[in-house]
Order: structure tokens, then C-alpha cells, then sequence
């Protein structure tokens, strides 16, 4: 009785036949069980479902594949023994599946057709109305031109995209699932956010989710993880970023059921140094650690990982393409590793150099977007870039600065940290970041304003506990104390016993000069033999 069900063929302009909705209800009253219609555009019936609250089959949905501007070309009519509206589950489906139409329809206690009730989606809306209850008619009575209806529909929707690929940049939804508390996670969200924004995306919404520990699959529960889909499809999102690592397996079951790019916190930061990279060094490191982080999560789908034939059977030896592909990862892995000693051997030679000239270094350490290039342009009277964003310089810049008693040192910029710096980032950029151990001394910069001032001064004692630099001397100031009162400004210097600064006023830097002055002269004595007329102040060659 049911196989026959899939012999019904609907017109192509009608949501449901006459004698299909007098059949359909017919075998619900037999059976007393709910039962569905997957229907093609064309009027096939592509699945049959059995049940309040199936879906359908996997087999489908791979077949007929939905995106952010179209719908999956499908329509899910389900009978009901109770006459009832359609329900939030209901409506969440035709989200999460992107179905062209969804519907109910009651069936009489003689078994007769009643009421059909219908919803729809929407193309984005200012009023942020996701979809559409369509009032409920008989079906011999549903005003609905089927084929009309769909044509204009997916019409709208690809042209509101458009429109919306075209007035702003990509659009991201931030997320955060963690056993940490609310108000934690929505810090760490808010310099995610800093994150998207350096990477030129626009942050439409952010949600938090406090689990005990993270979803196996989906880091989200799946509940909470259908909600964050329905966000993303009522305000146009075109990706989810995750402030969590997201396992392999984690990122390929949400992007699945989501059908959007889904990236985590360590993908964005390397996107960020790929675009900010402009030395042959850091990209060379930054390409390095993509690689790492690509190659356990490469994945394949269909024929085209199957075994390369070869003897009987097409049984023989081969490699799939998979294998292949990691294969070449890792042989470039190994060629950019070399390639890094190499440089790694220039830094030698620089450093033999500076150890001639005897020339003490001074190297500014900090959280990203502190303000260490800004420092080091007001000090050498250079033109780094400085632009207010996270991760704007990457390649190591050093200057020569002269001191008021006329001694000079090298002063260097290195590049910022953050906290849970990527590991693979991390050892990309060891060789970069082992110059600050030819430092004599550290400066330390911190942002004054920042909320969670601690835990910025940690992420960087991590960083430099990592590299084993945690022993070189240190000086820690505070910069943007301008945007703070001046007696919340002193008590925070007192406290920290910093220096306090704002690297846009060169009238502060009087006292942190006078003090990197008398630290130098402790820790490094001047040459006698070295004549007081020095050369007036003068940039060297930025160098990767």
C-alpha cells in the first residue's frame, strides 16, 4: 500500500493532487500513523516517511543539495490524525533542510482530507521573518501556483543575495560552547570578534552555549546547533566561527548539516597572518603552518579517492587520491622546513654582525594591538605600519635608536601574541621569534585599557615560558594610559610597577627612556672606545 504511494505523480503546478491528498489520508486512517510525501519539482515522490517526525532519507538529501541561495528543491507534505497547525518542529525542518515548502494535512475521523496548512521560507528581510504561514485551505482550494510560486521565490532569494554579497563583506555568526562561565566566554568573543574584523568580516550575532564539555560531534548540542542554523539563515550568515578548536571530524559533521563554511579560532588566526604576510620569510612560515593544520583534516568523498587500478580486478597497487594529496603536503611540509633553516642561518650571520658592532638590543614584546609599532615609530621617527587592529604587522622590523647620552641600541618589533596561540603558528614562527634572544632587555608592552588586562600579560609570559625567555630582563609598560583618568592611570602603574605611557603623546616617553637608559647601562656597560659624535638617529634595512 505504501510502495504504491511512490507511483503518485503531482502536476507540476499544484503542492498536492486531489487524488493524491484522498489517497494519502485514506492510508493514515488505516494505518493510524502519520505519513509523508518527499516530492520532486517535477511531481515525483522521491521518499515516503512513516511517523511523526522523520526526515528524509540521507540517500536524499545528498541528492539534492541546498545552499545559502537556493532551496533543496524538495517539498514535505505530512498527514496529521489530529487537526493541528504545523509545529516548531516543522518549521525548524524546513530551515535546517532549506525545503521549498512544507505542509500538513489533517485527516478526517472518515478518513478524508482536511485542511492543508503550508509554510514557506523567505529571502532575507529586514524584518528578519525566516519563513511564511500560508493560510490553511482545502487542497482542491489551494490557491498556490506551485511552479509559478518556486520560480519567484528562488528569483528573490538569489537576488536579495546578491544584493547582500554586494553591499557588504562576508558575514560571520561567533560561537562559543564551553565549560567556562557566560561572562568569560563573552570576552573571549569579544576579541574573537576583534579577530573577524581584522580578517575584513562583518559579525552579525554571537552566541554562547555552557556545556560540561564539548559535544562529541558537534561541539554545540544538536539542539542548540539547529538554532545557531536557523540565526545564520534569518540574518544571511555566510560562516560560524568557533572560538573552540574544532576536531576534523567536528568540522566536517557541522558543515554538513549546516551547508556553511564553519571555521574555529585557530583557522581564522592563520587567514589573518596569510594576509598580512608580506616578507618571503613569513610567508614561508605562515604557509608552513597552514599545512600542518590542513593535513590532519584533509578528507575525501566519492569515486574520486578510489584505489588507482592496477592488475586483476583493478585490485593492484595504487594510491588513492587522498594518500597522494597528503603525500605532497608532507614533502612540501619537509621543503619549507629547509627553507626556514636557511633563514634561520641568515639570522646567524645578522646576529654575528650586531655582536661586532656591540650594539645592545632592545626588543618590544606584547599582546596584539597594544601599540608596539606605534611605540617603535615615535621612537625611530619610522613609518611601520600601525593601523588599530589585531595582527597588522607580522615581519620583524629593526631600527636604530640613539639614546639622549648619545649610546645606541637596536631596537626590534616583533610580532604580537594572544592567548591559545595556535600551536602550529606557534612553531612556524619559532625562528622568527627566537631573534628576542639576542635581546638584552624585553619591553613589555600592555594596553592599559584593556578588561582582562591579566590575562593579557599571561598569554605573553606563556609565549616566552615556551621559547624558555622567560629569565631575560623585562620592562613592562602601560600603554593608552590616555584613555584612562589619570588617578585610575597611577594606581594601576603603582600596582604592576609599570611605566605608563601613550605612544601617541611623545611628551610620556621622557620617563621610559630615561629608565631604558639606566637598564641598558646596568646590564650592557658602553664601549669607551666608541666616539660620543655619534650618527644622528637613521632606520635600518627592515629586514623579514
Amino acid at each position: 500500500m505504501l510502495e504504491r504511494l511512490y507511483r503518485r505523480r503531482m502536476p507540476v503546478d499544484e503542492v498536492l493532487s486531489s487524488e493524491a491528498a484522498k489517497t494519502l489520508a485514506q492510508f493514515t486512517h488505516e494505518i493510524r500513523r502519520s505519513i509523508g510525501l518527499v516530492i520532486t519539482r517535477r511531481g515525483a515522490v522521491q521518499d515516503v516517511l512513516v511517523g511523526a517526525g522523520t526526515e528524509p532519507s540521507p540517500t536524499t538529501l545528498a541528492t539534492f543539495r541546498a545552499s545559502p541561495r537556493s532551496l533543496r528543491g524538495l517539498r514535505l507534505i505530512r498527514s496529521n490524525l489530529k487537526e493541528e497547525p504545523l509545529s516548531q518542529e516543522d518549521l525548524t525542518m524546513l530551515g535546517l533542510l532549506r525545503l521549498d515548502m512544507i505542509g500538513t494535512l489533517a485527516v478526517t475521523p472518515k478518513g478524508e482530507p482536511g485542511l492543508l496548512s503550508l509554510a514557506h521560507l523567505n529571502p532575507p528581510n529586514p524584518q528578519g521573518q525566516l519563513y511564511t504561514l500560508l493560510k490553511p485551505t482545502l487542497v482542491h482550494q489551494c490557491p498556490v501556483d506551485f511552479g509559478t510560486f518556486i520560480r519567484e521565490l528562488e528569483s528573490d532569494l538569489q537576488r536579495q543575495s546578491g544584493a547582500h554579497t554586494m553591499a557588504q563583506s562576508q558575514t560571520a555568526i561567533l560561537v562559543s560552547a564551553s565549560p567556562k562561565s557566560k561572562t568569560e566566554q563573552e570576552e573571549r568573543l569579544a576579541e574573537l570578534a576583534e579577530l573577524a574584523s581584522s580578517a575584513d568580516l562583518t559579525v552579525i550575532d554571537r552566541l554562547v552555549q555552557r556545556t560540561q564539555s564539548g559535544h562529541h560531534r558537534f561541539q554545540l548540542g544538536s539542539g542548540k546547533l539547529k538554532d545557531v542554523l536557523m540565526q545564520a539563515m534569518q540574518k544571511g550568515a555566510d560562516l560560524l566561527i568557533f572560538d573552540q578548536d574544532l576536531a576534523p571530524a567536528q568540522l566536517r559533521a557541522i558543515a554538513e548539516i549546516t551547508d556553511l563554511t564553519v571555521i574555529d579560532r585557530t583557522q581564522l588566526i592563520l587567514d589573518i597572518f596569510a594576509q598580512r604576510a608580506h616578507s618571503r620569510e613569513g610567508k614561508v612560515q605562515v604557509e608552513l603552518a597552514q599545512l600542518r593544520y590542513l593535513l590532519p583534516r584533509l578528507s575525501g568523498q566519492g569515486t574520486s579517492l578510489s584505489r588507482l587500478g592496477g592488475g586483476i580486478g583493478s585490485r593492484g597497487p595504487g594510491e588513492t587520491k587522498l594518500e597522494t594529496d597528503r603525500r605532497r603536503i608532507r614533502e612540501r611540509i619537509d621543503y619549507l622546513d629547509r627553507e626556514i633553516e636557511g633563514f634561520a642561518r641568515h639570522q646567524d650571520q645578522r646576529r654575528s654582525r650586531r655582536v661586532r658592532q656591540a650594539f645592545p638590543v632592545l626588543s618590544i614584546v606584547g599582546y596584539t594591538n597594544a601599540g608596539k609599532s606605534t611605540l617603535l615609530n615615535v621612537l625611530t621617527k619610522s613609518q611601520v605600519s600601525a593601523a588599530p587592529r589585531v595582527f597588522e604587522t607580522l615581519d620583524t622590523t629593526s631600527r636604530q635608536l640613539r639614546l639622549p647620552h648619545g649610546r645606541e641600541v637596536i631596537i626590534t618589533d616583533t610580532v604580537g601574541f594572544i592567548r591559545d596561540l595556535p600551536k602550529d603558528l606557534l612553531a612556524a614562527f619559532r625562528t622568527t621569534l627566537e631573534e628576542l634572544r639576542d635581546a638584552d632587555l624585553l619591553l613589555h608592552v600592555v594596553d592599559a585599557g584593556a578588561k582582562d588586562l591579566d590575562a593579557h600579560i599571561a598569554a605573553v609570559d606563556t609565549v616566552l615560558q615556551s621559547l624558555t625567555l622567560d629569565q631575560l630582563p623585562r620592562v613592562l609598560v602601560f600603554n593608552k594610559c590616555d584613555q584612562l583618568p589619570a588617578a585610575q592611570s597611577e594606581a594601576l602603574c603603582r600596582r604592576y610597577g609599570a611605566i605608563g605611557i601613550s605612544a601617541l603623546d611623545p611628551e610620556t616617553l621622557p620617563p621610559l627612556i630615561q629608565h631604558l637608559e639606566e637598564r641598558l647601562g646596568a646590564l650592557v656597560p658602553a664601549d669607551d672606545s666608541s666616539p660620543n659624535s655619534s650618527p644622528p638617529t637613521r632606520p635600518l634595512a627592515s629586514r623579514p
